[in-house]
């Protein structure tokens, strides 16, 4: 069982964490008598664990504070859950969700398969090309699946990775929008100039992306696609896990997702190292997800110049996350989100040398020409000077 200490958004690896840690009267009072909890979840943004029932039957519990997600903002994950799961998509049964108090609890049954990514930080590489290649499998058959799901997209909360902002023609408007509508974000980015960093980082990128996002088709997805959120099976994917980030965005957006997700060593680069990108994993991901479901011309062309933005919308949410729902406040953990994450990962692909050429393989494994003023060629194995320190 953990010793209470979870993983961190800076540099040290497990930290005391921001939520208390499940309490035996919590689990009975959702569960009944005699249920005990037999191991604790080292994530961050939420205390989870695995209980054993009287029966010997085991769930998972997982308690969130409302101003996070209550059990109407939990409805929106479950109802595109089971839209997934009705065709044949293996996701878990949430035979209960409860607010009591200042927290929503919600009970998921146990998926099929092995945690392999248990003891690991969530944006790190699979283990092996042959795990990259069935993430990417899976990952094609749930877009499929999400056809004709079409709710629409969940309004602004706080820990969401949607694309609203950066799909509109004024992104610097639409975060204004967004800072109004959640003040502590408001407040926070009131004391920055957020509006130079955007138009020096992100708004190059952004009117390379724009012209392509017309031809996207929207489409619910997960939004957190990586080795962490899926068991495992003889190497196949057995159950996907952990959709507290899905939204409508595109099945391009969730691609891009489950890139960066695994193959940059974001760990690396926070330390100060190389990024050691896995071109192995990519290929292995994108040759197997079409396997599936093909991409289309305007995807192939969009999933290069949306790599830089895709963790963006998230990480201003994140923001408002740990300044409006953690008690007290963590602003070591905003400046964290804003500089290294929504500042630091755009630029790390855009104007580090190992990441123009990340960008320029990725679009030449879609079969799409790359602009060389935008993207040089380059040893994709060789970083020049030291990078940002980024995100695990």
């Amino acid at each position: 069982m953990s010793d209470g200490r979870v993983y961190g958004m800076g540099f040290d690896a497990l930290v005391e964490p921001d939520w208390p840690a499940l309490t035996s009267g919590e689990v009975e009072a959702v569960l009944g008598t005699d249920a005990a909890i037999t191991w604790r979840s080292p994530r961050p943004l939420s205390a989870t664990a695995r209980v054993r029932l009287l029966d010997g039957h085991e769930v998972i519990l997982k308690r969130l504070p409302r101003t996070l997600r209550d059990t109407a903002a939990l409805d929106e994950e479950h109802r595109f859950m089971a839209h997934l799961r009705a065709r044949g998509i293996p996701v878990p049964q949430v035979p209960t969700t409860v607010d009591l108090g200042e927290f929503a609890y919600e009970v998921q049954e146990l998926g099929h398969g092995s945690d392999e990514y248990a003891g690991v930080f969530s944006w790190t590489p699979y283990h092996s090309r042959a795990e990259a290649a069935a993430a990417g499998r899976m990952l094609a058959r749930l877009h499929l699946a999400a056809a004709g799901y079409d709710a629409p997209a969940r309004p602004p909360r706080p820990l969401l990775a949607g694309f609203t902002i950066f799909d509109s023609a004024d992104p610097v408007a639409a975060v204004a929008d967004r800072a109004r509508r959640r003040p502590a974000l408001g407040r926070f980015l009131a004391e920055r100039d957020w509006r130079g960093d955007m138009e020096r980082v992100h708004l190059p990128a952004h009117e390379r992306l724009y012209p392509m996002l017309a031809e996207l088709e929207p489409l619910w997805t997960h939004n957190d696609w990586h080795g962490t959120n899926l068991l495992w099976r003889d190497g196949e994917v057995a159950t996907v896990i952990d959709f507290g980030l899905c939204d409508r965005t595109t099945a391009i957006h969730d691609l891009a997702t489950a890139i960066e997700r695994c193959a940059v060593d974001w760990i690396s680069l926070r330390d100060g190292g190389p990024a050691h990108v896995r071109f192995d994993q990519i290929e292995a991901l994108l040759q197997e997800y079409q396997s599936v479901r093909n991409l289309t011309a305007a995807e192939r062309q969009a999933l290069p110049a949306l790599l830089p933005l895709v963790h963006c919308e998230y990480e201003l949410s994140e923001i408002d996350y740990f300044l409006d729902v953690v008690p007290g406040g963590n602003a070591k953990n905003a400046e964290i989100a804003y500089a290294e994450y929504f500042l630091g990962h755009t630029a790390w692909w855009t104007e580090s040398r190992a990441g123009r050429a990340a960008a320029n393989t990725i679009s030449q494994l879609t079969n799409i020409s790359t602009d060389t003023t935008t993207y040089v060629r380059a040893d994709p194995r060789e970083d020049i000077g030291r990078p940002r320190k980024c995100r695990e």
